[in-house]
């Protein structure tokens, strides 16, 4: 006897788990959207109070067009048309074409900024004074609130006077670095800061003949006595930074020109009529370039040139920087025999009196005061 069978009907798939994690997930992203959407428009409420809280400190700030974006997972604040003005006398307005401030959603302490140039400096209701320019700028601010170190960086920087005829480049360098810190200890009514500045192919002939070819600089400070930021001309808050015996600490300089290299450190302060005072000590490769560049030939006395004329037996580059005189055993007069990076180098007393600048005995120029 034949059995007839018939294959078993396939379990039918349950679809439920399949739509509840569908649904699960739609409703998340309903949700965060809701929650983005939210914050942008308390960021934006935040920004106009603080707006105003910076009006009645005397530094007025607006943007010709504002825009929150990033979503999903940046919030990122765009302003169009930036401007900056600073109560004094004269008042001060600055004009930068965007800006554009970002936080990440899974790091809120970390906030990073991008500028476009050019940057116009002008006093308010007047011309453009001063233009700075650069190719690629940035900053990021970490350990927000508090905002505990920052940096920013700028390619290509330049800044010209603009109210010269001529528009006279003042300054240029191939890169800026600004790194800075609250040093440990430091405290709201006495603010001190620990800096690091880095110049690459940095030019200014305008300024001074030392710096008209390229440069580069790593200087390491410590800034004590500052305050915080208040609508005040830079005279009078250089002058209460003295008040409070404000000084720069200089951790370690290092600067290159070709073959001269300067490593120094020490401590600069203000007098109390805005004259630099104070003392860095400093080890120099191509001692015998420097001065000819500061024409000290015209400026020692006949003790002096001797001196430079013995030098230049020994350190490389000197020979010849003094006028022809007696030789004469006067070697300690200008400083000490030292090395730098495995070369022959002279190491002296860098000195600033009052505003008057000092290398070893050699009187060099004369600093304007500050305020």
């Amino acid at each position: 006897m034949l059995h007839s069978t018939s294959p078993e009907a396939a379990p039918r798939r349950r679809l439920w788990p399949l739509f509840l994690v569908s649904a699960l997930v739609i409703s998340l992203v309903g949700a965060w959207t809701g929650v983005w959407f939210y914050v942008a428009a308390q960021v934006k409420a935040e920004i106009a109070g603080w707006r105003e809280r910076e009006r009645h400190a005397g530094r007025a700030q607006d943007c010709a067009s504002l825009s929150v974006r990033g979503y999903p997972f940046r919030m990122e604040v765009r302003c169009a048309g930036a401007s900056f003005e600073l109560e004094g006398i004269p008042a001060v307005k600055l004009d930068l074409p965007a800006a554009l401030a970002a936080v990440q959603i899974n790091n809120p302490t970390l906030l990073i900024s991008e500028f476009t140039g050019p940057l116009k400096i002008a006093e308010q209701g007047g011309q453009t004074h001063y233009v700075v320019d650069w190719n690629r700028g940035h900053s990021n601010v970490s350990g927000l609130p508090q905002a505990e170190r920052g940096s920013l960086e700028l390619d290509d920087l330049s800044v010209h006077d603009s109210s010269a005829l001529a528009n006279d480049l003042l300054f240029k360098a191939r890169h800026f670095e600004l790194h800075g810190r609250q040093a440990p200890g430091s405290r709201a009514e006495d603010l001190s800061i620990e800096t690091v500045v880095q110049l690459r192919q940095a030019m200014a002939e305008k300024i001074h003949p030392m710096i008209a070819r390229p440069t580069d600089a790593d200087i390491t400070s410590v800034v004590r006595g500052l305050d915080r930021p208040s609508p005040k001309t830079l005279p009078l808050q250089l002058k209460e930074w003295q008040g409070r015996n404000g000084e720069i600490e200089i951790i370690k300089a290092r600067i290159q020109q070709s073959d001269v290299v300067v490593e120094g450190a020490g401590t600069l302060r203000l007098t109390p009529r805005g004259g630099l005072e104070g003392n860095l000590r400093v080890t120099i490769i191509g001692i015998g370039t420097v001065l000819r560049i500061f024409n000290v030939e015209g400026l020692m006395p006949d003790a002096l040139v001797s001196t430079m004329n013995i030098l230049g037996q020994w350190i490389p580059g000197l020979g010849g920087t003094g006028r022809q005189g007696a030789r004469g055993d006067a070697a300690g007069g200008l400083g000490q025999r030292s090395e730098l990076e495995g070369k022959p180098a002279i190491t002296l007393p860098l000195r600033f009196v009052d505003g008057t600048v000092f290398l070893g005995p050699l009187k060099l120029a004369v600093v304007p005061p500050l305020f």
